[in-house]
């Protein structure tokens, strides 16, 4: 008889702490963001409030725009799900009311799912080393929207489908932003604003094709 068997890695437990302390760096640092802002955001407040020393920290991520970028990238894969969501379904048989609702409500659910998001996005757009994460995140919405406008038949060159598409984010994105740090009472008005702003420039261009 056999006497082998099946053995868990003896790393798989250190494995396992490293992942959990390294998302606990990640959450502490959006709730610090929300409190201290970007500026004055420090590896020593981040390493205190993780529990941490800060040898440990720099074991993660060597600086705090490390950090920031890893929380980037962690915003990013909500907003590319939702994304992802949005172009399985079969949106052809949507209205165009009801698909620019369905886009605003999936996506401030990835807005609202990140703490610290306004001096995130923030410092995507200004910090040099957060940059590359700006522009892929433009180009992910860009791109996801163009390819459902096509489905919709909301235009049909690539140019003006690009086009429409930045238009949508721009606008979008900004009251997304402004939504997520209201009053609910607010935050009601602004997505209902968004969702008109969104439904007129779709069936004019619509209206247009």
């Amino acid at each position: 008889m056999s006497n082998s068997r099946k053995l868990t890695p003896r790393n798989e437990p250190i494995q396992k702490r490293a992942l959990a302390r390294r998302a606990n760096i990640l959450h502490v640092t959006a709730l610090a963001l929300e409190e201290v802002g970007q500026d004055d955001l420090t590896t020593i407040l981040v390493a205190k409030r993780a529990g941490v020393s800060v040898g440990t920290l720099y074991h993660y991520f060597p600086n705090k725009y490390a950090i920031l970028h890893a929380l980037g990238e962690q915003w990013l894969g909500e907003v590319e799900a939702a994304l992802d969501e949005l172009e399985a379904f079969n949106i052809e048989s949507l209205s165009l009311r009801r698909f620019v609702e369905m886009c605003v409500d999936r996506s401030l659910a990835a807005y609202t799912a990140q703490r610290g998001l306004l001096p995130l996005v923030q410092a995507m757009y200004g910090v040099p080393e957060l940059k590359d994460l700006n522009n892929t995140y433009n180009e992910l919405i860009v791109s996801a929207m163009a390819r459902m406008f096509t489905r919709l038949e909301v235009a049909e060159r690539p140019a003006e489908l690009s086009r429409l598409g930045r238009a949508y984010h721009e606008v979008s994105h900004a009251m997304l932003l402004l939504a997520v740090n209201q009053s609910k009472t607010e935050s009601i008005k602004t997505l209902g604003d968004l969702k008109y702003l969104s439904l007129c420039l779709l069936e004019r261009a619509k209206s247009q094709f």
